[in-house]
């Protein structure tokens, strides 16, 4: 028999008690464990960062190189005269070469402005004038990519466009401004032979999709 004994509400009985309900369970986290949790949480935010910046590495080399396979099919289709693809999965084609001589800028414009195509080059708004020929051509390209230089062009400078087999027509920029991405008179047909360039505004924006739109336009001058 013990040599302790105790009854009722002693005050050992009832420290005893509490003692025992102090027990902390095994899977309540230890101070060790909850320090690991701002490492994997800061390991998760530089992997996220990680995985941004190749993405976007990869749409830029994506870019270039489809520009260079879009550049050896221009030049098949201008030496043989009918429009080529790129390669053999493309649903586009190259129908004209738009450069800027005084900023090195060097681009060839795809038929038809989808999602898919835009990925490869500026696309030609579908049911707008050719380029190079009467009326309003429209042109979009992606504000990161291949239409970064819109954001540099001033009034007055010369954009060079080749449409076809000596056929080259030459455009001075006329006006720049900013709009709403649904405003649709830029659309509209020209009585005069002008060029409309669009692309997302602004350009350092981090989210694609953005609400307004940079226009260059542009009139032909020879």
């Amino acid at each position: 028999m013990s040599a302790f004994t105790v009854e009722g509400s002693s005050s050992f009985a009832l420290r005893g008690r509490v003692h025992a309900a102090e027990v902390v369970p095994e899977n309540v986290p230890t101070r060790r464990h909850r320090r690991w949790w701002p490492l994997l949480l800061a390991f998760a935010l530089a992997a996220i960062g990680v995985w941004q910046v190749a993405a976007a590495g990869w749409i830029h080399a994506k870019a270039i190189v489809a520009q260079k396979l879009i550049a050896h099919a221009w030049a098949q289709s201008q030496e043989g005269g009918l429009p080529r693809r790129p390669w053999p999965s493309a649903d586009t084609r190259p129908i004209a070469r738009l450069t800027v001589p005084a900023r090195a800028v060097d681009v060839y414009v795809l038929e038809g402005a989808s999602g898919r195509s835009l990925a490869f080059g500026p696309g030609h708004i579908s049911g707008t004038a050719m380029p190079g020929s009467w009326g309003n051509a429209v042109i979009v390209a992606h504000r990161d990519t291949h239409f970064a230089f819109l954001r540099d062009l001033t009034l007055g400078e010369e954009i060079v466009v080749e449409s076809a087999p000596s056929s080259v027509s030459r455009y001075r920029v006329r006006e720049v401004t900013i709009v709403d991405k649904g405003e649709t008179r830029l659309l509209d047909p020209a009585d005069t032979a002008q060029l409309t360039l669009i692309t997302c505004y602004p350009f350092d924006a981090v989210q694609p999709g953005t609400s307004l739109r940079y226009v260059v336009i542009a009139e032909r001058v020879a």
